[in-house]
């Protein structure tokens, strides 16, 4: 449990589906966040919009999420592989299911997916010019990002 905290510092059913299928049932994992929970080791309530039931977050995860929602866009790009915790294109946010395979690529602009490489064949989510979908789908071809860069539409 404390694994899947590190991880992604907020946890919640539907965060699981990317997880492997020998984790115990989330009922069994709800027993032991409610006991962690009431020690005061971590912190339940309601930290991602839009998805119902409990979660529970390490407790610097919820300063992080409240600035994180009121920080300016950017337009900072990030490009994950596809077998990385953070692909959850398609599960949490939107756009299309990227399988988590080495050599699959999700390309995230503010948090949100908006191409991804999937078989060797570049997807995008949004509508993008045709220059910018250029230097999108080279980013995704290359190697991944050594450090964030800004692109704007």
């Amino acid at each position: 449990m404390r694994t899947l905290l590190r991880r992604y510092g907020v946890v919640f059913w539907c965060l699981l589906a990317r997880e492997a299928q020998w984790l115990p049932a989330w009922r069994e994992l709800l027993m032991g966040f409610r006991r962690m929970e009431s020690r005061g080791d971590i912190r339940g309530g309601r930290f991602v919009a839009s998805f119902s039931g409990e979660q529970f977050a390490q407790p610097e995860a919820a300063g992080v999420l409240r600035s994180a929602r009121k920080e300016d866009k950017t337009g900072r790009l990030v490009c994950v592989s596809g077998a990385d915790a953070l692909n959850l294109s398609g599960i949490l946010v939107p756009g299309a299911k990227v399988p988590a395979l080495y050599s699959n690529r999700v390309l995230f602009r503010d948090g949100v997916s908006i191409a991804a490489l999937i078989g060797g064949e570049v997807q995008f989510f949004v509508d993008l010019s045709d220059e910018t979908a250029w230097q999108m789908r080279n980013i995704l071809v290359r190697s991944p990002m050594s450090e964030p860069s800004t692109l704007t539409d």
